[in-house]
């Protein structure tokens, strides 16, 4: 084949694959682009590598001019560069994974994210407007003991200045509470697995409850107290609550309505996704307890202070999950099941040339 036909035909390819090298090989930490995107797939990289390798080997044959031949070497040095390079500490991954993977994953549930701040939200709202209207309704939910518990922690007249509590220091309490928050987020999701209505079941109740309690106490004066510990905590607990419903919907919806793939693919894949949510509802619960041990509980913080702190971490909740990974292209990224970090899968050294800059003997004289 003459030099000008070989590139002819192949210089599509040679473009195609300096397009993902401008797209990967920049940076380390830079996020890898989802399926279906235009251009050359990080999964259709290891062969694409293999045949740039053999095309080389033939051009170096062939006796072609050195522009190609030096064009070819340069591609193969930089595919192998990003194929084979280290990949980044685990703390990096980790924190890519916290600041955009999980916020785009959590925006590509938006449909099930919409259903669970309705089950949670609704009953909340209206539970909490009727017992203003009807008091005696706490009493339908809880038992008197109960009540009168709930009161005793949210006393505007607490000599101790202990919100939300009875005793315990802070450190207990955080352990508690990182117990008790955990084990909800993980319980809303799990229940996924009876149809959708597991989950369902549960955030309908948590809204109940959440509804009713705070209901009670606004009614009878001990509202103050109950809104100035709540303020701190709420977002990233209540938000990770709702994000654990989504999840546990998805895995409902892949049981009910599995589309296209197998019933247990369907739920296999949903379960995999709801798995990577639940690391980042890790991470959320986890903050969420220690501002409820070490913050929330302080009464004597003003509530001025308390308000204050608690509407900026809605905002910077809120603003985290809608923006973040919005700049890198990931979109549909969310699709793929592996963890966070996952380097594309890369077959082993070229079958041409095992190293750069090495032609292999014996090479094939026929064009790919």
């Amino acid at each position: 084949m003459r030099q000008e036909a070989f590139v002819a035909r192949y210089e599509a390819e040679w473009r195609e694959f300096e397009t993902w090298l401008e797209r990967r090989g920049g940076r380390t930490d830079r996020a890898r682009a989802a399926q279906g995107t235009d251009g050359l797939r990080d999964e259709d990289m290891p062969a694409r590598y293999r045949r740039l390798c053999q095309q080389l080997a033939l051009a170096r044959r062939r006796g072609y001019s050195p522009q190609v031949s030096e064009r070819l070497q340069a591609l193969m040095q930089r595919g192998h560069d990003v194929l084979y390079r280290a990949p980044p500490p685990p703390w990096r991954r980790a924190l890519r994974f916290l600041v955009a993977d999980f916020p785009t994953l959590v925006r590509a549930q938006r449909g099930c994210l919409w259903l669970s701040v309705a089950l949670f939200a609704l009953p909340t709202l209206a539970l909490f407007l009727a017992v203003q209207q009807w008091p005696e309704l706490a009493h339908s939910v809880f038992e008197p003991q109960e009540l009168a518990r709930f009161e005793a922690m949210y006393d505007p007249a607490d000599p101790t200045h202990t919100l939300g509590r009875e005793s315990g220091t802070d450190m207990a309490m955080f352990g508690h509470y990182i117990l008790n928050n955990v084990s909800i987020g993980f319980r809303t999701f799990a229940a996924g697995l009876l149809a959708g209505v597991g989950t369902a079941f549960v955030l309908v109740f948590n809204g109940v409850v959440f509804g009713v309690v705070a209901g009670h106490l606004q009614a009878i004066g001990h509202g103050d107290p109950f809104w100035r510990f709540v303020a701190g905590h709420s977002a990233p607990e209540l938000v990770a609550i709702v994000i654990a419903g989504a999840a546990g919907l998805r895995l409902g919806l892949a049981l009910l309505a599995p589309g296209r793939l197998r019933r247990v693919d369907a739920l296999v894949e949903a379960g995999r996704v709801g798995a990577r949510l639940c690391l980042g509802i890790l991470a959320m619960l986890l903050f969420a307890a220690f501002v409820e041990a070490f913050w929330s509980s302080t009464g004597s913080i003003p509530a001025a202070v308390k308000f204050g702190v608690g509407g900026v971490l809605w905002a910077l909740v809120l603003g985290w999950l809608a923006l973040g990974g919005r700049g890198d292209d990931v979109l549909s990224r969310q699709r793929r099941v592996g963890l966070p970090g996952e380097r594309p899968a890369t077959a082993g050294p070229p079958a041409l040339a095992s190293r750069p800059g090495r032609q292999r003997t014996g090479a094939s004289p026929h064009a790919p």
